[in-house]
């Protein structure tokens, strides 16, 4: 690998999520760093390792969540080599592997419920002693928490609605399959799994659990609603999550009990 093509590699990194370059601390570092460039973050845990063989990059993580390969397999199947490498073909597409996967990175179990953790310190050290345990932390780590929430969601759902595919961020909300308030911690409350990104008008029916899904992704409607009665909404029998993963169903299990 010459200079300009481990600068190539340092500035598809530092554009797309992944803005420090690890420095090499031992001499068998340094041997494996001279074939491939250590790319992290200080947003997320993940480490990425990008090689280069006959114009091919070459991907794979260190100190990343179990959970970043198999989603990374769900949007990229066709760069999947072996033994945990992805191969991209281009710059651009180097770029796009790099920017979902630390959108991924941020948002998975637990990176979500380190950050609001961190936030909701920070807030509160700048507030007036005596506050703890009071009604006025309660709502600041609520509010806190549910920003980081959405801004998990948007992460994993690439910004647009987990049904629709809709990408106007106005009208998407980070709806919870377990209710915030009967989370057991914060990590549960926290948890990507735990929720979909959804356009405002089905948000408002998952919420009030008048709508859900199966463990195959597909709509399910209340038994107190008539489907013409969501026709107007733009929701109709046939709709899906554009994707699920297993993760979603324990949520999903415990929600869908609640149909009315």
């Amino acid at each position: 690998m010459n200079p300009l093509q481990r600068t190539l590699i340092e500035k598809a990194g530092n554009d797309n999520g992944f803005e420090h370059v690890v420095a090499s601390e031992t001499k068998a570092a340094a041997a494996a760093a001279a074939a491939a460039v250590a790319l992290a973050s200080a947003r997320h845990p993940s480490v990425a390792l990008v090689g280069l063989a006959s114009g091919v990059y070459q991907v794979q993580f260190q100190a990343a969540t179990p959970t970043l390969l198999p989603e990374l397999l769900r949007s990229f199947p066709e760069a999947y080599a072996e033994s945990g490498v992805f191969a991209l073909m281009t710059e651009a597409a180097l770029a796009a592997f790099l920017r979902r996967a630390a959108s991924l990175s941020r948002a998975l179990p637990s990176q979500a419920a380190t950050d609001y953790q961190q936030a909701a310190a920070a807030e509160l050290a700048v507030l007036p002693a005596g506050i703890i345990g009071t009604e006025v932390e309660r709502l600041v780590r609520q509010r806190v928490g549910q920003n980081k929430f959405r801004d998990a969601m948007l992460d994993y759902w690439g910004g647009a609605c987990a049904v629709t595919g809709v990408a106007i961020p106005e009208v998407l909300r980070a709806s919870h399959a377990k209710p915030w308030a009967e989370c057991e911690s914060d990590a549960e409350r926290l948890d990507v799994f735990n929720g979909f990104l959804l356009s405002a008008n089905l948000d408002a029916l998952f919420d009030r659990f008048l709508i859900s899904f199966d463990n195959q992704g597909a709509l399910v409607i209340a038994p107190t609603l008539a489907e013409m009665d969501l026709l107007p909404l733009g929701i109709r029998p046939g709709m899906k999550l554009r994707w699920i993963n297993a993760l979603h169903q324990p949520y999903l299990a415990l929600h869908r009990v609640r149909l009315l």
